[in-house]
């Protein structure tokens, strides 16, 4: 209250007021829109019914951002498309709407994941000449769920998760860009699979293919070794 205290003019006065008229009008427009958006998203049929598959809580709380929407999107997500794709990592309600509003529900026009990431712009584009790949860059696109999924896989820079993992190995193998890029691919393939499967994510299928990742790893200096007439022991924890 002291730090309002002061010498104000009256053009000041005038100019605060305007301010806070219009930032009143905003939000009452802002809050018209998300109504308007969940009376669409209302005409959608259920492909799940969410009092039988109640859906559980989510991943991480969070702080509202001040761009989320004013009603559960959440659950409106879950009983249009069937599976929560908020559970995968990196993925909230917001990221999973902009891929609902780009690509929509029925990805039966993609024969495969690879087709769904090749149309999504995250798959390399091999220029050859002569039967030589001159570049294998990703093509530039301004595909919005391909910009909603580079966000989503930034958002794995510290997350636990062993998409997180993947994420900083390839941060510290091919750099930055290249691994938002990779990541961003990698939950392509998911939300390719969850939603043409209906299954739920799987954070065990990840840590499956970790531990082979890991044993490989393993076995390469163990065989190095026995071809050098060595033999690795493992240090006692």
């Amino acid at each position: 209250m002291k730090s309002l205290v002061g010498d104000y003019r009256r053009e000041h006065l005038f100019t605060l007021r305007q301010s806070l008229q219009a930032y009143r009008h905003y939000q009452t427009l802002i809050a018209a829109c998300d109504q308007e958006i969940e009376e669409y998203l209302k005409q959608f049929d259920d492909k799940i019914d969410v009092h039988q598959y109640p859906l559980g809580p989510e991943r991480h709380r969070h702080k509202p951002r001040k761009n989320e929407f004013r009603f559960d999107l959440r659950t409106h997500l879950y009983r249009i498309l069937g599976v929560d794709l908020t559970r995968v990592p990196g993925l909230n309600a917001i990221t999973v709407h902009t891929l609902l509003a780009e690509v929509g529900r029925d990805l039966s026009r993609f024969p495969n994941a690879a087709a769904f990431t090749s149309w999504l712009g995250l798959c390399p584009q091999n220029k050859k000449s002569g039967g030589k790949i001159l570049s294998a860059k990703t093509r530039r696109t301004k595909n919005r769920a391909n910009h909603a999924l580079r966000v989503a896989a930034q958002a794995l820079h510290g997350s636990k998760t062993h998409l997180g993992v993947y994420y900083r190995r390839m941060r510290a193998r091919l750099g930055a860009p290249k691994a938002v890029t990779a990541a961003a691919h990698k939950l392509a393939r998911i939300v390719f699979h969850l939603l043409t499967t209906g299954q739920s994510y799987d954070e065990s299928v990840f840590a499956a293919a970790e531990q082979r990742r890991r044993t490989r790893m393993e076995n390469r200096p163990r065989h190095q070794a026995r071809q050098y007439g060595f033999q690795l022991i493992p240090i006692a924890s």
